[in-house]
């Protein structure tokens, strides 16, 4: 069962949030996004928000004809804030994934990438085997527990750096947590700065992130390495996250999400942002 007052949802703040969903009228479309997350989300210098799903947003917005509103919020927060009413869709790099499912809708997918392992060039991690390679949780189970067994030795009492609350920690803490220290932080940015301080031996995270940090200047010696991994509980592509009764939402965030893929504009962006094509094959 769902712990809604863990959450901070409360019966009221539930009420709240349907009154809220009901009473505020479609033609304002808010969406919030970390702003902390290159190159998915970002705050410039300025405090204006900018990447992949910033520039997403905005097309998709124009297809559902709605005004578009992104704002920043915390990613600790950025569920119970949704469930509050506080806005009316998530945009931030977010995957699906069975336990998100539990309290929130989800669009369908718009990207997905791989995730693994960042390390700098003195660290025993370049070790790891399967640089380059992907594999599924969903589909190479069997592969990811030989790999995850072939990376032990290199792994055991390191500290790896990740990103809170999020699929990557989870599957640190499922499948590494009696093998690796797990160093939990509220941003990629932040472990990203303690492992070029030395106080990580390496970082766990999304490979867009990995490679957003790797072409900053002073992480030029960074390397992804080892195995990407994807499925089972790193989730089943990024999408945009909804109240459970903003079913008519959801759909208009799927048609317009289908609209951009088959005209290349949602591709397009893509390969602006990150320099390949992370969209979903279908």
């Amino acid at each position: 069962m769902i712990n809604l007052k863990a959450l901070g949802l409360g019966i009221a703040g539930a009420a709240f949030a349907l009154g809220l969903s009901t009473a505020h009228a479609q033609d304002v479309v808010r969406i919030a996004t970390e702003g902390a997350y290159a190159p998915w989300n970002f705050s410039n210098p300025d405090g204006s928000l900018a990447g992949f799903e910033v520039d997403l947003a905005e097309d998709l917005c124009r297809r559902m004809e709605v005004t578009c509103q992104v704002v920043q919020q915390d990613w600790a927060g950025i569920i119970p804030a949704l469930q509050a009413g506080q806005y009316d869709a998530i945009m931030a790099g977010m995957n699906i994934t069975d336990q998100r499912l539990e309290v929130i809708n989800f669009s369908r997918p718009y990207a997905g990438t791989p995730h693994g392992f960042g390390a700098l060039a003195d660290s025993p991690l370049m070790e790891l085997a399967g640089t380059g390679e992907t594999l599924s949780l969903d589909t190479d189970a069997d592969a990811v527990t030989a790999r995850v067994a072939e990376w032990e030795p290199i792994l055991r009492g390191k500290v790896i750096g990740v990103q809170g609350s999020t699929t990557n920690s989870n599957f640190l803490q499922q499948y590494l947590g009696d093998i690796v220290e797990i160093r939990e932080y509220g941003t990629t940015e932040q472990h990203d700065l303690d492992l070029l301080a030395g106080r990580l031996d390496g970082i766990f995270a999304a490979h867009s992130a990995l490679t957003a940090t790797k072409m900053q200047p002073d992480f030029a010696e960074m390397e992804i390495v080892g195995t990407g991994l994807s499925g089972g509980v790193l989730g089943r592509g990024v999408a945009v996250g909804l109240r459970k009764e903003d079913t008519a939402l959801a759909e208009k965030f799927s048609a317009a999400i289908e609209e951009a893929l088959a005209d290349g504009s949602l591709q397009e962006l893509a390969v602006k942002w990150f320099g390949v094509d992370i969209t979903p094959a279908n």
